[in-house]
């Protein structure tokens, strides 16, 4: 692995991302059952409460909970941003987006205003908690590299799109929506998923594949500009919405010009790795970047089909590219934070990170996800057949639990034994 450019001393305590980790997989499954038990039917509404409350459990409960707990590590260690009291701010912040989370998925299935109402508020003080914490700590970076600059562009969104998000609950728990309210909803999903997640994504990719699988950097023209430029897109669309409504499909062609591209790259850079040796974090990069493509353009052709396939389009690009990633993301972070820890302590002899991870299981886990994705989009056509994939979808989220557990457990037994070395003569320190 290539440490270059990591500020290994400033990382957070293991706790502080590992809670956000160790929760996310508990909600796919929970959203698994919830698929299990909805109505084939209804769930292929966008708008239905049931659709909304799953999507939720996935977008709120796993993804964003990955891609906070991911920000934890990654930006003291990437940036040298000292978030203050860290632990405290992740504490506070991942009690609230678990409560939050509960009280939206099950108010908006029970119809149970009060609840939804509670969740407007615990989802905003959770999200804008972790939000600000980073972004006031970020005032004080250095050296804004790329994948620095898009974490600060992707919190941005992530502020507007929570915003966004307790005005549009807080109207289903109030039961008065404005004449706003569909455009505010494709706002908050459309900024979420490309402003949010995929911004994200693309900056960590900038780091994370030269330092985890030794591939080739990314070009100066593809760190410095496409960020912008995808920005620059997700506003412009914004802007046909409101005043130009026809001419919008000009702006997600842009958006998804530049997700294609960068979903290319990612694909030919691990191609031509200098370690060519696959893992299942590999496949899942790889299909990601296949599903990215789909789904990227296969939104921007939507509007020629009145919105008909929005929730197919919805499994490729939420399903197939972000939740992907974040699967992957989860099967390198964890042993590496544990693995790191210990070595930091003075812990010598512990297991490889490639050893903390059964390679079978994950490898049936992988499996079992790609078939839950691709069945799920033939359940869109062929309603009967979701609760065979919803099944296969909780089984693969259950092991993915599993697996990461597994690392956390070695961890838990081996810090309790005495290090093999003194480290408190260094001056790299890492929280308990």
């Amino acid at each position: 692995m290539d440490f270059d450019g990591l500020s290994v001393d400033q990382a957070p305590p293991i706790s502080a991302p590992l809670r956000f980790f160790l929760t996310a997989p508990l909600f796919a499954v929970l959203a698994g059952i919830l698929i299990l038990l909805s109505d084939a039917q209804t769930l292929s509404g966008r708008y239905s409460m049931d659709a909304i409350a799953i999507t939720h459990a996935i977008t709120i409960g796993f993804l964003s909970f990955v891609m906070l707990g991911a920000l934890t590590q990654m930006l003291p260690v990437l940036a040298g941003v000292k978030i203050a009291k860290v632990d405290m701010v992740a504490k506070i912040s991942h009690i609230f987006l678990l409560f939050g989370t509960l009280f939206m998925i099950f108010g908006l299935q029970n119809d149970f205003s009060k609840l939804i109402l509670s969740a407007s508020l615990f989802l905003g003080i959770g999200f804008l908690t972790m939000i600000v914490s980073m972004l006031i700590g970020l005032r004080n970076v250095v050296n804004a590299t790329p994948s620095v600059k898009a974490m600060i562009t992707s919190l941005v969104f992530a502020f507007i799109i929570v915003l966004i998000g307790m005005h549009l609950l807080s109207s289903h728990g109030s039961g008065k929506f404005s004449e706003l309210h569909v455009l505010l909803a494709n706002i908050h999903s459309v900024w979420a998923i490309f402003g949010f997640a995929g911004v994200l994504i693309i900056g960590v990719a900038f780091h994370i594949l030269p330092m985890f699988y030794v591939a080739p950097r990314f070009k100066k023209f593809c760190k410095q500009k496409v960020v912008w430029l995808i920005s620059f897109g997700l506003f412009l669309w914004l802007i046909l919405n409101l005043f130009f409504d026809s001419y919008s499909v000009v702006a997600k062609v842009w958006v998804a010009l530049f997700f294609w591209a960068f979903a290319t790259t990612v694909y030919l850079k691990l191609n031509a790795r200098r370690r060519p040796i696959s893992d299942i974090t590999v496949w899942y990069w790889r299909s990601a970047a296949i599903f990215m493509t789909l789904g990227a353009f296969s939104w921007a052709i939507n509007d020629f089909y009145d919105e008909k396939y929005i929730v197919v389009v919805s499994i490729l690009i939420g399903g197939g590219f972000i939740f992907s990633i974040m699967s992957g993301m989860l099967y390198k972070i964890v042993p590496f934070l544990v693995w790191f820890h210990l070595n930091a302590k003075g812990y010598m002899s512990i297991p490889t990170m490639n050893d903390m991870i059964d390679k079978r299981l994950a490898k049936t886990q992988f499996l079992l996800f790609i078939i839950s994705l691709l069945g799920f989009i033939i359940s869109f056509f062929l309603p009967y057949i979701l609760p065979i994939f919803a099944i296969t979808f909780i089984a693969s989220m259950i092991i993915l639990e599993y697996n990461i557990v597994i690392p956390v457990l070695i961890y838990a037994k081996i810090i309790k034994t005495k290090p093999d070395f003194d480290m408190s003569m260094f001056t790299m320190k890492v929280e308990n």
